[in-house]
């Protein structure tokens, strides 16, 4: 057993906390199903102490009426009343670490003063209640307390009910200083109240080896546990800087991603900027610059998103979107050219919405391209990247520059025009514009204006 996992145990036995060392939003999220953990385990004790009332209640009582005192009603009345207490207290979330420990001891307590009870309530010998089967309840608190992932209130179960069963065990021996009722002989102690002192501490030892053997085992739980929910939230942050088909490809691979891997698909690039951008920003304070593209961008992430496209990366004020990269998609260019049209449909009453306010009026511009692109991760063993390449990837960026000499807001070239009208699209055409010189680009080409 290496350092860390005997430093968990000293947390485990002085009522540490493993995850200390953690972001608070880990361990809120950590603390979150702690308390749900606490409503199950209500639930679990509501519903054992309903099934002893009503296995008391219809079992045939062998008490006569000399009996004096019928402790258990009294006992499984508190019993239900402390579990409710704790019940309502789970659900408002207010279940502090004292009272989930005076929560166990209470638990552990009224078992052992119930089955204490039995010989007032039979009026036999106190060591009568020691052959009670209602003994095995203790492994079944002890269990329950697992249900939370903490070793400690596993370890405090097990020893307040292996010191109780020892303080039973001494009261029945010691209450009649003439008859101890202890016996050596096995088959007397099985068909009398007599005390067989090796049974009982056999009872004890099963106790404290079940408690150390599940407090071990919560110890490498827990370590899962607060891993698995780090990962969680780390793979779900992924999602935030990459797109969802990226992230789920980084998080569910069974296999080191590394560069140099990649595969071919038939996709649609899509470039989105705002025209004469960077000469804005050198006017502008840095939030104000930070705040509009944030804006910039809400606006448009959306509307990819809804076409089932993703985002590859921002550069700047550019985004480039690709549809039919991450996943295979055979409405890709169909989809590409339908958000471009939505995207400068919607920017263009966010830049009247803003001139209105007072800002600068901006124009947005975008650009498609369809092709066979590679999509793959580069970079090195330190820093890896997805990403496409590809002529499409050429193309629609060239194409997007191109819309200031072509005094248009969106352009595609013909090509993909026509792919996507094979794949279903209705999108009327504003203007054909044929054999046009675009800069970087060896021939020309015939353009199609998506919006004017």
């Amino acid at each position: 057993m290496d350092r860390r996992n005997w430093e968990d145990i000293k947390r485990a036995l002085t009522g540490g906390r493993f995850d200390d060392r953690l972001p608070e939003r880990v361990r809120a999220s950590i603390h979150e199903r702690e308390v749900s953990s606490e409503i199950l385990i209500g639930w679990v004790q509501l519903a054992v102490v309903i099934s002893w009332t009503v296995l008391y209640t219809i079992s045939p009582k062998t008490f006569t009426e000399e009996a004096e005192f019928a402790p258990i009603p009294w006992v499984l009345s508190a019993y239900f009343a402390f579990t409710l207490l704790r019940l309502y207290l789970a659900y408002r979330r207010f279940l502090p670490r004292w009272f989930l420990a005076l929560s166990v001891v209470s638990d552990m307590a009224l078992l052992l003063v119930t089955i204490w009870s039995f010989h007032l309530q039979y009026m036999q010998p106190a060591s009568f209640y020691l052959k009670a089967p209602t003994l095995l309840y203790v492994f079944i608190f002890i269990a329950l307390r697992s249900l939370r992932f903490e070793a400690g209130y596993v370890i405090l179960a097990g020893g307040v009910g292996a010191l109780g069963w020892l303080a039973m065990v001494a009261y029945a021996i010691g209450v009649d200083p003439v008859d101890t009722m202890i016996t050596r002989d096995y088959v007397q102690y099985l068909t009398s109240n007599s005390v067989l002192l090796g049974a009982e501490f056999d009872k004890v030892i099963s106790i404290l080896m079940v408690t150390a053997i599940l407090a071990t085992s919560l110890i490498r739980a827990r370590q899962l546990l607060v891993r698995a929910v780090t990962e969680g939230m780390a793979a779900e942050d992924l999602s935030r800087f990459f797109a969802p088909d990226v992230a789920r490809r980084i998080t569910d691979s069974e296999t080191e991603i590394a560069a140099g891997r990649g595969e071919f698909r038939d996709a649609t690039i899509v470039y989105v900027d705002i025209r004469d951008f960077t000469r804005l920003s050198a006017s502008l304070p840095p939030d104000r610059v930070m705040g509009l593209l944030a804006s910039y961008e809400a606006v448009v992430v959306p509307i990819v998103q809804r076409h089932d496209g993703d985002i590859d990366k921002f550069l700047g004020d550019g985004i480039m979107a690709t549809f039919g990269a991450t996943r295979p998609d055979d409405k890709h260019a169909v989809k590409a050219l339908d958000a471009v049209a939505e995207i400068i449909v919607e920017t263009k009453r966010w830049t009247e919405a803003r001139a209105a306010s007072g800002d600068p009026m901006l124009r947005v511009c975008a650009a498609a391209s369809a092709g066979t692109i590679l999509f793959g991760a580069v970079g090195d063993g330190t820093r890896l990247e997805y990403t496409v390449i590809g002529a499409a990837v050429n193309l629609s960026a060239k194409l997007e520059k191109h819309t200031k000499i072509e005094h248009v807001r969106a352009l595609c070239d013909l090509a993909t025009f026509d792919l996507a009208r094979a794949q279903g699209s209705e999108l009327e055409i504003v203007e054909r514009r044929d054999a046009r010189a675009v800069p970087g680009v060896d021939e020309p080409l015939d353009l199609i204006v998506l919006a004017s």
